[in-house]
């Protein structure tokens, strides 16, 4: 599967983490970096990145918040958003996905969880695109 013509938007305000993801995903995506909620929905809207990775725990506005928001507009709706964080509880869980979160992961991540999920939202996104 080719990839490379994918973007990634990585949404966190963790450098550890950021540069976890990055080096995961640099050799096979283009990836793009937010450091809050509201950084990631303008950037998201102008970029329309094919996959979202989105932290919850962030300052001014939270994951949740962001994921709402972005699922709410007409130009970003569409985009799969894969939750990564260090909330664990279920209840958090079933809250990313009622918002409509593609996938949730719990931090700390690993390589493979992360490859495995992104993939999968290109394997989507290519079964869309040949559907249109």
């Amino acid at each position: 599967m080719d990839t490379n013509k994918y973007s990634v938007l990585v949404v966190d305000d963790d450098f550890a983490t950021i540069m976890a993801l990055t080096e995961i995903l640099k050799w096979d995506f283009k990836i793009f970096i937010e450091k809050d909620g509201y950084e990631a929905i303008d950037t998201a809207e102008g970029l329309l990145p094919d996959i979202i990775m989105l932290d919850i725990l962030m300052p001014k506005l939270d994951g949740f918040k962001t994921l709402e928001r972005l699922k709410r507009s007409e130009k970003t709706k569409n985009i799969p958003i894969i939750i990564v964080t260090s909330l664990d509880k279920e209840e958090d869980m079933l809250k990313g996905y009622d918002l409509g979160a593609a996938d949730y992961i719990v931090k700390p991540v690993s390589a493979a969880s992360i490859k495995y999920s992104v993939r999968n939202q290109v394997e989507k996104i290519q079964k869309r695109s040949e559907r249109e």
